[in-house]
């Protein structure tokens, strides 16, 4: 949940909640910040659970977690999304 505290990691899963797969390049420009600053972000969002990162080839798709969520902590997605 700490991870979560911080405004540009909820901007991060906000950008996420339509349940589209990213590239951190994508989320990056959504977002407004740096590649770089934007991929430690999505580290730790993926270190905590809240994300999930699948390779595409030498592409990674960054995508929220939801149903994970709503299994560990039912309505959370709902009210971080608001």
């Amino acid at each position: 949940m700490r991870t979560l505290g911080d405004p540009a990691r909820l901007q991060i899963v906000r950008a996420l909640a339509d349940d589209q797969e990213r590239m951190c390049n994508d989320i990056s420009k959504l977002v407004g910040m740096p590649n770089s600053t934007c991929s430690y972000h999505l580290r730790l969002l993926r270190e905590a659970g809240i994300t999930r990162a699948r390779a595409a080839g030498t592409q990674r798709l960054i995508s929220l977690r939801r149903d994970d969520l709503e299994e560990r902590f039912p309505g959370l997605v709902e009210v971080l999304t608001r």
